[in-house]
C-alpha cells in the first residue's frame, strides 16, 4: 500500500487534526449521508424565502474558496459552500472514491437530501467539471450555472497544468511529498497562489496568513495527498471519456443558463477555451477579465458577484413570469451516472476590475 493510500476502516474516521477558519457571519455545519459526511459553509440570507445557492470548490481547493463571494450575493440567494470529500473539513468517502462522477454524486446528495431543487449551482475549475456533469444529469436540480475556469478537456493542456496531472500517476505524489519534504507552509502556499492567481501581490497580509494556516493544517491530514492524487487522477480519467459521457458532449446537454468566467492570465485553464465553453453550453453569457488567473471569484469577488447576479435575478424573473420550474429533460441521473466508470445564443461581458489561495 502506498504511503498516499489508508485502509478503508480507517479513511472512514480520521480525526480532524484542527479547527478549520470561520469568517465574520459564516456557519458551518456536518451532514451525514451513507458512506459520506460532507462539511457545508454557508452565510445567512439577508432575508428568508430567498432561492438557495451551492458552491462547488476545485481541486485542492475548499469552501472557503467561496468566502469572497458569497456575502456580496447574500441578498439574491441563500448560499452554501460544500467541501467535497476529502476537501476542507469533509473527511474522505468511505468508498475512497474520488472520480468525477463520485463528487458529482456527492452532490446530488447532498442537494437531494436537502430537499433542493432548480437551485443556482457554481463551480470553479475541477468544481466546474463536477458542476457541468450535475446540470447535464439532473437538469431538475439547476436552475443557473456558473462557472469559473471550469476545468473541461484541452488538446493543448497548459504547461502549468501538466503537473497536476503528473500527480494522477503511481508513485508521483510520493516522490514529490519527499523532495519537497523542507518546504515550508508559507513556501508552499506562496507556491499555489503564484499558480493560481493573475497577481499574487494582490492578496493581503490577512489574506496570506490565513491561507498559510489553512495549508498547515492541511499538510496534518493523513488522507491530504490521498485526496489530491486520486481527484486529480478522476480529473485526467474524465478527460479521456468520450460519447455522452465526455465533459464537452455534456456541456451541450446543460439546460440551464450558465455564465462562463475565464480568467486573462489563468495557468491551468486556457484563456482560449472560452469561445469553445461559449459555443458549447446552448444558454451561456460569457465574462472574461484579462487581469484574472485561475481563481476569479477570489481575485475579482465583485466583478463576478455582479455578473452571477444578474444571471440569477434574469432567471428568478422568468420563473415568476412562468410560475414554474425548469423540466427535467431526459437526462436523468442513470444516463450519466450509472454508466461511467469509476476509475479511481450568447452574451459575451467583457470586464476589466480592480479588484486567500485557490485550488485547480
Amino acid at each position: 500500500m502506498s504511503s498516499t493510500e489508508l485502509p478503508e476502516t480507517l479513511a472512514a474516521a480520521v480525526p480532524r487534526v484542527s479547527a478549520v477558519r470561520v469568517a465574520d457571519g459564516e456557519r458551518l455545519r456536518s451532514v451525514a449521508l451513507p458512506g459520506l459526511d460532507l462539511n457545508v459553509r454557508s452565510r445567512p440570507p439577508t432575508r428568508p424565502g430567498l432561492p438557495y445557492a451551492l458552491y462547488v470548490h476545485g481541486l485542492g481547493g475548499s469552501s472557503q474558496n467561496w468566502s469572497d463571494l458569497m456575502p456580496l450575493l447574500a441578498d439574491v440567494v441563500d448560499g452554501e459552500a460544500v467541501d467535497l470529500p476529502g476537501f476542507g473539513d469533509s473527511p474522505p468517502p468511505g468508498d475512497r472514491n474520488y472520480s468525477i462522477t463520485a463528487h458529482a454524486r456527492a452532490v446530488v446528495r447532498l442537494l437531494d437530501a436537502g430537499g433542493h431543487r432548480a437551485v443556482h449551482l457554481f463551480g470553479n475549475s475541477m468544481g466546474g467539471a463536477v458542476a457541468t456533469r450535475v446540470a447535464a444529469a439532473r437538469p431538475d436540480l439547476v436552475r443557473t450555472l456558473t462557472l469559473v475556469s471550469p476545468a473541461l478537456p484541452e488538446i493543448r493542456v497548459q504547461r502549468n497544468a501538466v503537473p497536476t496531472a503528473l500527480l494522477a500517476l503511481p508513485g508521483v505524489a510520493t516522490m514529490f511529498g519527499r523532495m519537497t519534504r523542507e518546504w515550508s507552509a508559507e513556501q508552499r502556499t506562496r507556491g499555489v497562489m503564484a499558480l493560481c492567481y493573475g497577481d499574487p501581490s494582490r492578496v493581503s497580509e490577512e489574506g496570506l496568513r490565513n491561507a498559510v494556516a489553512e495549508m498547515e493544517r492541511r499538510q496534518r491530514l493523513p488522507y491530504f495527498w490521498e485526496a489530491m492524487t486520486r481527484s486529480a487522477r478522476g480529473l485526467v480519467d474524465a478527460y479521456t471519456l468520450g460519447g455522452q459521457q465526455g465533459l464537452w458532449r455534456q456541456a451541450e446537454r446543460v439546460l440551464a443558463p450558465t455564465l462562463l468566467v475565464y480568467g486573462g492570465r489563468d495557468q491551468l485553464v486556457s484563456y482560449r477555451m472560452a469561445r469553445k465553453a461559449s459555443d458549447a453550453f446552448r444558454d451561456s453569457r460569457l465574462l472574461t477579465l484579462p487581469d484574472a488567473g485561475h481563481v476569479a471569484m477570489m481575485e475579482y469577488p465583485e466583478v463576478v458577484a455582479e455578473a452571477a447576479r444578474s444571471l440569477i435575478e434574469e432567471s428568478e424573473r422568468a420563473t415568476d413570469e412562468t410560475n414554474g420550474r425548469p423540466a427535467r429533460n431526459d437526462g436523468g441521473e442513470g444516463g450519466v451516472f450509472g454508466a461511467v466508470g469509476d476509475n479511481g445564443g450568447h452574451d459575451d461581458a467583457h470586464h476589466e476590475g480592480d479588484n486567500d489561495s485557490g485550488g485547480s
